[in-house]
């Protein structure tokens, strides 16, 4: 296919799909357990230079006890999907842990506002980015879990966002028409919140979906928190279930309010009142730097970090808070 016009941006992952698939044929199958910490799963899965994809959709869902964890081993020079990316987005620049950025949705979050900080960081010059849009991330973690090396698309030609990607513009060898080619995005880590999971990794995950079923199974080492362990036999009875099926996983960790502060889909609402203390403490970089070390740097894990912004009894509140939201939506 003859390549009509081509994005400036640079692609930060490779896309081809044999090098993929050679590697995914060498991945261990076996039933075994995955149990482990989150300290021990970032220490050994995720390496500095690393290209890492966050699961979840905006501050829903999202694996803060790992990301929280990647500033504490201070994680260097890694690449980040900036899908969809929020308070996770807004955790990780205040690490400056990644340097390269596939950029759709970033900085913002959502109705909340912008994060100083990752704004700065983000115009710093520190960090190089490749522009796209939440589709095509979208089409590209499918066109990864697909097996393949690019995802023909409708979207981008025309526009800036075309122009500062690394995509491609061919024509169809079957109609002629044009159509805009996105690079697989095969990820060295995806770290994914569940609602539930086994000790082999097998995974349940209610409410919104997102891309994480392909960012599963288009990932080389996958980590997964849980808010709750179950028995493989409740995986067993009703395996239709199963979102991401155990042989995909690498690590399996064990925690409770996981996503906290953000939304837990039928567990707990977020902590609006904290992210909006992130969002006002950015402005002053003193006052920023202390409340880093209180909540992540001054802390051993995510439940300390819990602890220290009013722990079960806050917890519960949110829970209650999420039920009540949920019937008055009904």
């Amino acid at each position: 296919m003859d390549v009509i016009e081509k994005g400036v941006g640079r692609i930060f992952t490779d896309p081809d799909a044999d090098k993929a698939r050679e590697f995914f044929r060498h991945k261990s199958r076996a039933l075994v357990s995955k149990l482990t910490t989150v300290k021990e799963a970032v220490k050994e899965l995720i390496k500095d230079g690393d290209y890492i994809s966050v699961g979840g959709f905006g501050a829903n869902r999202v694996p803060i006890s790992v990301l929280h964890e990647i500033l504490r081993q201070k994680k260097k020079d890694l690449g980040l999907a900036g899908h969809t990316a929020t308070h996770d987005f807004q955790i990780l620049s205040a690490g400056k842990v990644f340097n390269r950025c596939d950029i759709a949705y970033i900085i913002g979050l959502e109705a909340r506002g912008l994060s100083p900080n990752a704004r700065a960081y983000m115009q710093s010059g520190e960090v190089e980015v490749t522009e796209w849009t939440n589709y095509t991330m979208s089409a590209r973690y499918k066109a990864a879990a697909a097996g393949v090396s690019f995802h023909p698309i409708r979207n981008m030609m025309g526009t800036d966002t075309f122009k500062y990607s690394a995509a491609a513009v061919s024509e169809c060898p079957f109609t002629g028409q044009k159509y805009t080619l996105v690079p697989a995005l095969y990820s060295d880590v995806a770290v994914i919140h569940a609602h539930e999971a086994d000790i082999y990794g097998n995974c349940r995950v209610r409410g919104i979906l997102m891309s994480d079923w392909d960012i599963a199974r288009s990932s080389k080492k996958v980590i997964i928190t849980c808010e709750r362990l179950i028995p493989n036999d409740e995986i067993r009875r009703d395996p239709t279930m199963t979102f991401i099926p155990y042989y995909c996983v690498d690590a399996v960790c064990e925690v409770p309010y996981g996503s906290y502060p953000g939304n837990m889909y039928q567990e707990y609402f977020s902590d609006e009142d904290h992210l909006r203390e992130w969002l006002k403490v950015e402005k002053d970089p003193e006052a920023f730097k202390k409340f880093l070390d209180k909540n992540i740097y001054g802390v051993q894990d995510h439940f300390e970090y819990i602890e220290r912004n009013g722990g079960i009894r806050k917890m519960q509140m949110l829970r209650q808070k999420e039920w009540l939201f949920r019937g008055a939506r009904q």
